[in-house]
């Protein structure tokens, strides 16, 4: 056992400041890191003690390792969590944290690696029995062994980078005569943007679901899951809006799948919390990715379960295991996350600003999760979400009337916001049915002639 004292934030935003309510829930210290942009921002406030890590580009700031691990010592800081994006899913960086006798709030650097590679990790969530999409065994690059995978497989194909993701690197192949071309065009997007060219080839789902588990493991073998998240309303891959249950899933589909995932992280010795991401078609799961750390919508999971899904990190890290067991997890209602972000709710073009005026919405079962005030500066360095608002309801058209009326209360004036795409989504009969795809949201916004 290793009791935290005093944890340093190795990140900033609203995950920074949920990050520090937990550690002071549970009696541990804070140490905010923050670069010159984010000196006024609400976690570098609150904290007990705040480090600047340099200027405001993240390169020179929260991507900084050596600057990070400096704050560590000079602070007496005992162990680092990353949060997510910026250094959360860096296999070098756990190693040196943990090189220097701190604690690495995560999972072990091995898991972090073997999941950040595209092709390695379907190559091990197949060896842990996770369902895969049909697809080259790894990396491919001769143009005719491509063209024959292609023919077994079927088209529509895939072209993915075995790097990165956000959509770039990634293909669709309609026919073979296009695959050569595509294949070097998914090649070069994936050198320029993620310094490896490196591809692999995916049969090509027509319109999924965007399916999600969480998943908990002790590191010493016990692992369980917290069911499913549904994260198909994105716009260019990236999620706009999260629930939990999934509209589509059953309990005898969360039971069999979550079964699966939790088996495979036991097997692989997982510690702390991980996504294990799934497209979902015609009843059947294919793996597509893990991620390796806490995701930006884990607050559905926690409505859903009333499990602190940071505390529970916290607790793995120190090695006192996993405070339920599988038996002991329930899954009662249903909540929703709407990511809000400093963008125009039409054309998506950023808006950082100075925020005039700042209103949350409050009441029963509303949660925010942000850092903004009145008289905030939204710097325009870093990703445009400013904040996450989680409504949860004893069923889904309770969360629905319960998510409107939150959405009605919130004030952020001085900067565009998407929360009236968020408003104008809940009015829609077919996202109030549930019967949406990854691909649903991009065709409602250019209906809707965004």
């Amino acid at each position: 056992m290793a009791e935290i004292k005093k944890l340093l934030i190795a990140n900033r935003g609203e995950i920074a400041l949920r990050i520090h309510r937990a550690c002071h829930e549970m009696g541990i210290k804070t140490v905010a890191v923050h670069s010159t942009a984010d000196a006024d921002a609400m976690h570098v406030r609150l904290a007990d003690e705040a480090v600047c890590i340099g200027p405001p580009p993240a390169v020179d700031s929260y991507l900084n390792i050596p600057n990070i691990i400096s704050a560590a010592e000079i602070s007496g800081a005992d162990a680092i969590h990353p949060g997510y994006g910026f250094l959360s899913e860096n296999a070098k960086f756990a190693e040196i944290v943990e090189a220097h006798d701190l604690i690495f709030v995560g999972p072990k650097p091995e898991h972090i690696r073997i999941m950040g590679d595209k092709v390695e990790a379907k190559r091990t969530a197949g060896a842990l029995g996770l369902p895969l999409v049909p697809g080259s065994d790894g990396a491919i690059t001769d143009v005719e062994e491509a063209k024959k995978l292609a023919a077994e497989i079927g088209y529509p194909v895939l072209i993915k980078a075995a790097s990165g993701g956000g959509g770039r690197g990634m293909k669709v192949v309609p026919s073979e005569d296009q695959l050569e071309t595509l294949m070097k065009q998914a090649g070069s997007e994936a050198k320029a943007a993620f310094g490896d060219d490196t591809v692999y080839m995916e049969k090509y789902l027509g319109n999924p679901r965007h399916i999600e588990f969480q998943v908990f493991g002790d590191g010493d073998g016990a692992a369980i899951h917290l069911g499913e998240r549904d994260c198909s309303l994105q716009r260019r891959h990236q999620k706009v809006l999260e629930e939990a249950p999934s509209p589509i899933i059953t309990p005898e589909e969360r039971a069999r799948m979550g079964g699966i995932v939790a088996n495979a992280m036991a097997d692989m010795g997982y510690r702390g919390a991980g996504t294990i991401e799934f497209l979902w078609e015609n009843g059947e799961f294919y793996f597509i990715e893990m991620n390796t750390r806490l995701q930006v919508e884990h607050p559905v999971t926690e409505a859903i379960t009333g499990l602190d899904l940071v505390r529970e990190q916290i607790r793995v890290a120190e090695g006192h295991g996993l405070s339920v067991t599988q038996d002991e997890v329930r899954f009662a209602g249903h909540a929703i996350e709407c990511r809000i972000n400093a963008e125009d709710p039409r054309t998506f073009a950023p808006s950082p600003g100075t925020v005039t005026q700042y209103h949350a919405p409050g009441g029963m079962h509303v949660r925010v999760d942000s850092g903004l005030y009145t008289g905030y500066k939204v710097p325009p360095y870093y990703d445009s979400m400013i904040a996450k608002l989680i409504v949860y309801g004893t069923t889904r058209e309770r969360c629905l009337m319960r998510l409107r009326r939150a959405l009605e209360e919130f004030v952020v004036e001085g900067m565009k916001t998407t929360i009236p795409l968020h408003q104008a989504l809940l009015e829609d009969p077919e996202f109030q049915q549930g019967a949406y795809t990854i691909k649903w949201l991009e065709e409602w916004l250019a209906k809707q002639g965004a």
